[in-house]
């Protein structure tokens, strides 16, 4: 018989297991606890039992049949839904993580499993002397994109330790608060111009950081040499498909780690995921313009993103940059910088600042008091049947955010031949400065589809010109936007850049300098030219980039990597409702793009300026937009979980909230309410 007492005190059985290191004590320990009990009562009672003598602060409950911490220490078990079959675990917060970053090295560092994946990074990027974290996320590689390296690594052993930067002891990822003041505009740091990388006095900025302890410089430098077998045994892309495949395994920003299956001593991709740097100083960002710097050149090198010939031989150029002044450094000692060196970088970098859309807003005042035009004889080229192009020269005017064209200059007065609007349209360079082809292709959206459109001008100038002016009308601004004369500087950087390429200077004899071209282009171009051809086409353009530092060539590169019409966007294979076929779609920071699989050519674009609304219904997985004038669309993800891309949508349109004017503190609230989802 059981006593009324007992009966009514309503108290069970609870087996728990503590995940600690001591051999000689048990792991399992049973609690009678009642369902009124919270949970920090919990612990202490636990604690108690345990009897062993240690810092238990890092420690909660992991409840491992539902895949949740137990953070809230005030809630009973009651409230939180724990029964007597709960298999509990008593575990730390912070564990140990591998991380690849963009740069391919590998670092270890302590990582809160519990807090939110956003919060995480944020706490990550502190330890490396990332600003701007918001911009990075974690990535777990997709089974698509481990095979082919599997079947190659089935011999070889894992990776040494001494190309693993440990980090275990930083107080950040040992959870202690990090200095408040790590990002503060009044720092005055000292870094070298030629490598770009911190000096020893640096080290300050981040107090709080072991980099400090384990030579902070480490991150901020490149080292580009990869061998042909490195290239070969990495994934590379083909089609649209397998590039949807690189983009499948994002972290849940709205989750922690431990939720998303991923375990201590895992290896996660740390990468940019959002393709708006903003507020790029290289005075504080040494490290995050050398990673931003990596990624793309390994996506270069990859061929995760298109260019042609001349643009890969810009790139190759300016890698050689960073490979012969490494070389020259290497055997001459590095004197101390005076500050006139400095102050001369600094001024040669102002111009090559990246921002999330370019152009300084404090003149809008100015800009709208006179809307200035274009006006020229261009020839129109539009796509026949059976592949004949029909080219005629009409004169053409524009104005605001349209291009007008008329049979003659003279008849500019009257009505025009057409009229187009370029708000929201898709526009592509198409241009190849050897043959003097300066062309601009246009995609203007239409009821059925997009309407293409060439335009064909006479020279580089004018390229330009009305080049900028299409590409901020695709945005919905006109030429009196502040930003109009640095885009048209921008692309005749990016033309100057590709006669690097065809230049006629004598380059240095190829037999007399240690370089493998092999690591500088894709393989697709390593099959195309012998090694003795790509070298001195590579050491031919290097001669216009010779006097430059290292630092500039990192921002021409980002730059120029910028500028090739497939950047920023990142793929997802879907299906649009009332469709019987899969397409691609396209997520870039200010739009998305409809792609047809199979040509690989875009079918509409719709802008996030246009966006009225969007939604997730979970239980079918599909995403739905509204877009101004009654448009909407909807779709299933079928090569990644549809909330990869509502997060994608959300994150960007958070990211265009940034400003200068801010503080460097970030609204996490207005991110996960952008980003979370109702699931």
């Amino acid at each position: 018989m059981v006593s009324s007492t007992e009966y009514g005190s309503h108290t069970w059985d609870l087996l728990l297991t503590v995940d600690h290191q001591h051999e000689d004590v048990g792991k399992e320990i049973s609690l009678q606890v009642t369902g009124d009990l919270h949970v920090g009562g919990l612990m202490l009672k636990l604690v108690e039992k345990i009897e062993i003598a240690q810092d238990w602060s890092d420690y909660a409950f992991w409840w491992e049949q539902k895949k949740c911490w137990l953070l809230k220490t005030h809630w009973t078990l009651d409230k939180c839904g724990v029964q007597a079959d709960a298999k509990l675990i008593f575990t730390t917060q912070h564990k140990m993580l591998r991380l690849r970053l963009p740069s391919m090295k590998t670092v270890r560092l302590k990582v809160s499993f519990s807090s939110m994946v956003f919060r995480a990074v944020s706490d990550i990027c502190k330890m490396l002397n990332i600003r701007r974290s918001e911009e990075l996320s974690l990535l777990k590689q997709s089974e698509g994109t481990l095979k082919k390296k599997k079947k190659k690594d089935k011999n070889s052993k894992e990776p040494a330790t001494e190309d693993i930067l440990n980090l275990s002891n930083s107080p950040v990822s040992s959870g202690l608060p990090a200095n408040p003041g790590l990002y503060s505009k009044t720092m005055t740091p000292v870094y070298d111009p030629v490598s770009g990388s911190p000096a020893s006095s640096t080290i300050t900025w981040f107090s709080d950081g072991s980099l400090a302890e384990q030579n902070c410089s480490i991150l901020a430098l490149s080292h580009p040499t990869c061998s042909p077998e490195m290239l070969a045994e990495m994934y590379q892309p083909r089609t649209l498909a397998d590039k949807a495949k690189l983009n499948a395994g994002w972290l849940d920003s709205s989750r922690s780690l431990m939720e998303q299956g991923v375990l201590e001593e895992d290896q996660l991709l740390l990468r940019f995921k959002y393709y708006t740097f903003f507020d790029l100083n290289p005075k504080y960002d040494a490290v995050r313009i050398n990673q931003i710097y990596e990624q793309a050149r390994w996506a270069i090198l990859l061929e995760e993103i298109d260019c042609t010939e001349e643009e890969m031989l810009i790139f190759a150029a300016l890698q050689a940059q960073y490979h012969v002044s490494k070389l020259s450094l290497s055997s001459e000692t590095q004197d101390s910088t005076c500050e006139s060196e400095v102050d001369e970088v600094e001024a040669a970098l102002s111009n090559l600042e990246v921002t999330l859309e370019g152009g300084n807003k404090s003149n809008i005042l100015e800009d709208i008091t006179d809307i200035p035009k274009l006006a020229d004889n261009l020839k129109l080229v539009r796509p026949k049947k059976l592949a004949l192009k029909a080219i005629k020269t009409y004169w053409f005017v524009f104005r605001d955010t349209s291009i007008s064209y008329f049979k003659n200059k003279e008849s500019a007065q009257g009505e025009p031949i057409e009229k187009l609007n370029l708000k929201g349209c898709e526009v592509v360079p198409d241009v190849n400065v050897a043959a003097k082809k300066f062309g601009i292709k246009l995609l203007i959206p239409v009821a059925d589809g997009m309407n293409e459109v060439y335009l064909r001008c006479d020279n580089e100038d004018q390229y330009a010109r009305w080049m900028a002016a299409c590409v901020l009308a695709s945005k919905g601004r006109t030429m009196a936007d502040s930003s109009y004369q640095p885009e048209v500087q921008k692309i005749l950087s990016f033309l100057q850049m590709k006669n690097w390429t065809m230049c006629s200077q004598a380059a240095s004899e190829p037999e007399n300098v240690d370089m493998k071209p092999e690591c500088f282009v894709s393989p697709r171009y390593t099959k195309k030219f012998k090694s003795k051809q790509l070298t001195a086409r590579i050491l031919e353009a290097h001669q216009n980039v010779s006097q430059m530092s290292l630092v500039e060539a990192k921002l021409r590169f980002i730059q120029a990597w910028q500028s090739l019409p497939e950047f920023g966007l990142s793929y997802y294979i879907v299906r649009f409702k009332g469709s019987k076929k899969d397409d691609v779609l396209g997520v870039s920071y200010n739009r998305l793009i409809r792609i047809d699989m199979a040509t690989g050519d875009p079918i509409t674009t719709w802008r996030f300026s246009n966006m009225k609304q969007w939604n997730v219904n979970w239980e079918i997985r599909q995403v739905a937009i509204e877009f101004d004038q009654n448009v909407s669309i909807a779709f299933t993800c079928l090569s990644a979980d549809c909330k990869i891309i509502h997060e994608y949508i959300g994150g960007y349109i958070f990211l265009s909230t940034r400003s200068k004017d801010h503080n460097e503190t970030l609204d996490e609230e207005l991110f996960h309410k952008l980003t979370g989802g109702q699931e």
